[in-house]
């Protein structure tokens, strides 16, 4: 069936068109468009051939994917082009070229398969009618567009650009640009289903400016890829100008730079490793042109293998006595840290090869970890450098970049040692707990290698790519909390605990040290400003509130400069005498409130003892009840634990209450308020146990606490009392607040040896094992009365605690 088919039904014609379909493949023809066309498949020969034995006519559709050889209905685009063959010519290779013409737009409407080519009913697409005016200024508008396009594009000949501006027809002018222009497949296909010459006009407009922006950024890109070529051969053969007429006339400066570096090559001594990399690397060097980016970075490379220290040293003092002195002269205290390294000089004394020690100072801020790390290079007469790791998230900046990246360097590790000049200097990683890591890696896994002393002989940097010994160094590094370091880390280290300074030690720092430095510094000397025992204490106490002594330096040198304008103002003036009650006119009003015990015995108010990162406080635990059902409220900030610490001093108290006297039934007649004061500040740990359990028998049952004494410890729901932590600390602040006596867990004894003697002499210390022992000592009773009844608990402990594997005690339960 070929042609126009008539089709009756209800009394009616209807007329259908039927034509041999013939698929393209990366071509769009358009009607008003005569194309030629290179036929090779089978099928399409066959239409082509049936349409010439007819009347000529076919219907030409794109494929919607090229690369198909044998299309079905599916791989056709469904709008095409009715078209009539104009020329048909058979070729030796058996192929066929036809000379098509488009005539109108089209759908198929259906398709008929036949066996050696495609036939479909096509639908004839009637275009709708524009007005005059916007079909005017659309054709001005594609005929100024395509006239910009003719002059960046020479593929477009003259006479198609007159014969485009002779066009009248909107659609006809619409089609024959736009199969002229270099657009995507999918772009003219889009314009072919355009059937409104208004619409087809506005989206090629669209694309012809966004071709027309490509070809001039094209254009653009090329002049500067040309001009850059031209730039750098002509620079190119200058050079070698000028090289050729200095040869000539005996003055190659290349060649005299070439010995110079040569002659510091033979001179460094360095790993055979090193010496060969370098050799190579200055041949390499000789066969490139000068001005070349890659001379450059080998020129750099080489450079950073002679500045490298490989053998230069310090030479180590090893006099024990005379490191010794330095480190007092320098440092208060800090006795651990000292012996560490006295111990490690008397061992190299001894022994001529040890490699360096790992120490890892731990601390609060201002303690003197890193100005420590300086004195020991000073007592052992090593150089010192400083590398601050805080920030640091980068792999690259411990181990450098490899030397294919622009701008490569070595890490900070190598340029320290640079910088130092001596493979043994004293290397401090300054805040090693606050590093970070990202996608660009982690550098505590790359200090991983760097601190281990069976691994960092053999340290390999990603720019220099050789093994460098890190053995000689010895590295110091500080940080503020210990858990921030990932523990593989901390593995490699040894850790030494730097903790606050006692009040005392802070006054001892500020008599020796702070005040001879400020009182230089602010142009005065120890005659011009004298300080008394007491303004030392009262700026310790009541104007800083620290672990170490930055601030206690800061009020100092507020004072110096104050006296300073005094002894400026009043020419008769010589000396000035600070005491305790000037230190408040030239400081202001106290800024911290010192801690003090109670004028009186109070019910339901117990004295605890707590640990902060600057020493440690007095902790006031207030307990009051109420009638009510048993609720039980904990108020003052607190955290998990220190509120679960609450309950189970709350439940020792019931399970107690037939010992203690108490209605068996209280905890439902009564409600308990437990509050620990200065509610702003955040608290936990289990250490207040103990003394929130005393508040609460306080107020129960009427008896008073002792205001003298204060307590600290952990507590078990069987009322045993638990080690705790900061016990130093914690005494140190009972001593500060005039406490006469202190209750400490049994098994933090041996933390005693820490305590001063001059605090020991006026702090009574009493270890207790159970809560009994506690409110025996804590609560105060009348003359002739007894806290506890003779009434026994099934839970008591009647037999001592045995002892399990490793030491650590078990309860034992009857």
């Amino acid at each position: 069936m070929f042609g126009i088919a008539k089709d009756k039904k209800g009394g009616e014609e209807d007329e259908k068109l039927i034509l041999p379909l013939l698929p393209l493949r990366d071509i769009v023809v358009f009607p008003h468009m005569v194309v030629p066309l290179f036929v090779g498949r089978e099928n399409s020969i066959n239409a082509l051939a049936e349409a010439m034995n007819r009347d000529k006519r076919v219907f030409l559709a794109t494929q919607k994917r090229a690369q198909v050889d044998r299309p079905g209905f599916k791989d056709i685009h469904r709008t095409g082009t009715l078209g009539t063959v104009l020329q048909l010519l058979r070729l030796p290779d058996g192929t066929v070229k036809a000379l098509v013409e488009g005539k109108a737009r089209g759908d198929i409407k259906e398709f008929i398969s036949e066996e050696n080519h495609f036939q479909v009913e096509v639908d004839i697409l009637a275009e709708p009618q524009m007005s005059d005016t916007e079909a005017e200024a659309l054709k001005r508008a594609i005929h100024e567009t395509f006239t910009a396009y003719a002059k960046i594009n020479k593929n477009i000949p003259k006479d198609l650009l007159q014969n485009v501006q002779t066009v009248s027809d909107p659609s006809q002018l619409a089609d024959t640009v736009a199969a002229h222009f270099n657009f995507q497949i999918k772009d003219k296909q889009r314009l072919l289903e355009t059937v409104s010459p208004a619409d087809r006009m506005t989206l090629l407009l669209e694309l012809m400016r966004a071709e027309i922006a490509i070809n001039e950024m094209e254009h653009k890109i090329k002049g500067r890829v040309k001009e850059q070529m031209e730039k750098t051969q002509r620079q190119y053969y200058l050079n070698e100008q000028i090289r050729a007429i200095k040869k000539e006339m005996g003055e190659d400066d290349q060649s005299g730079e070439f010995q110079e570096l040569e002659r510091r090559v033979k001179k460094k001594r360095m790993p055979k490793e090193a010496a060969q990399r370098v050799r190579q690397e200055l041949k390499k060097l000789k066969m490139m042109s000068p001005m070349s980016a890659e001379a450059t970075v080998v020129r750099n490379y080489i450079d950073w293998f002679l500045a490298v220290p490989w053998y230069e040293k310090s030479k180590v003092r090893l006099d024990v006595d005379e490191a010794e002195k330095i480190l007092e002269e320098d440092h208060y205290g800090l006795e651990k840290p000292k012996e560490r390294i006295l111990e490690y000089l008397s061992v190299q004394a001894l022994v001529k090869k040890i490699r360096g020690p790992i120490l890892c100072l731990v601390g609060p801020p201002g303690v003197g970890k890193t100005s420590l790390a300086k004195s020991v290079a000073r007592a052992t007469n090593r150089e010192f450098v400083r590398l601050s790791l805080g920030g640091v998230r980068d792999e690259a900046e411990i181990r450098g970049h490899r030397r294919t990246y622009i701008g490569a360097l070595p890490g900070k590790i190598l340029q320290s040692l640079k910088k130092a000049g001596v493979s043994n200097p004293v290397m401090c990683l300054d805040e090693v707990d606050k590093m970070s890591m990202d996608f660009r890696g982690d550098p505590s896994a790359a200090l991983l290698e760097v601190l281990d002393p069976e691994q960092n002989y053999a340290f390999n940097d990603h720019y220099l790519d050789v093994d460098y010994d890190l053995s000689d160094v010895l590295f110091i590094t500080t940080a503020n909390t210990l858990p921030e370091i990932p523990l593989p880390l901390q593995d490699r280290m040894e850790i030494i605990r730097i903790p606050g300074y006692t009040e005392y030690d802070k006054f001892n720092i500020a008599r020796g040290f702070l005040l001879p430095k400020q009182a230089k510094l602010n142009g005065l000397d120890e005659e011009t400003i004298k300080f008394s025992d007491n303004a030392i204490y009262e700026i310790i106490r009541k104007y800083t509130r620290e672990a170490g002594v930055r601030n206690l330096e800061r009020e100092i040198a507020a004072i110096c400069r104050k006296a300073a304008r005094k002894i400026v103002s009043d020419p008769e003036r010589n000396a000035v005498q600070i005491s305790a009650q000037s230190v408040e006119k030239m400081l202001g009003p106290p800024r911290f409130r010192y801690g003090q015990m109670e004028e009186v015995d109070r019910i339901g108010l117990a004295m605890g003892l707590a640990w902060t990162q600057v020493g440690g406080e007095i902790l006031s635990v207030e307990t009051i009840t109420m009638p009510g059902k048993g609720d039980v409220s904990i108020t003052g900030k607190l955290g998990d634990v220190m509120k679960e610490s609450a309950q189970a001093a709350v439940t020792y108290v019931r399970a107690r209450a037939p010992r203690l006297g108490l209605d068996p039934e209280f905890h439902k007649k009564l409600d308990i308020h437990i509050h620990i004061p200065e509610g702003a500040i955040p608290k936990d740990g289990p250490s207040a146990g103990i003394t929130m359990c005393t508040a609460i028998v306080s107020a129960l049952t009427n008896r008073p606490v002792r205001r003298d004494l204060a307590m600290t410890g952990e507590i078990t729901l069987r009322g045993r009392v638990l080690p705790i932590g900061g016990l130093k600390e914690k005494i140190l602040a009972a001593h500060r607040a005039g406490v006469r006596e202190v209750l400490i867990p049994d098994e933090n004894e041996k933390d005693l040896r820490d305590i001063p003697q001059k605090i020991s002499r006026h702090v009574k210390i009493t270890p207790v094992s159970h809560m009994d022992e506690v409110l025996e000592h804590a609560l105060v009773l009348k003359e002739g009365e007894k806290l506890f009844t003779d009434e026994k608990l099934p839970f008591e402990c009647v037999t001592p605690p045995k002892t399990l594997e490793g030491g650590r005690p078990g309860l034992q339960i009857n």
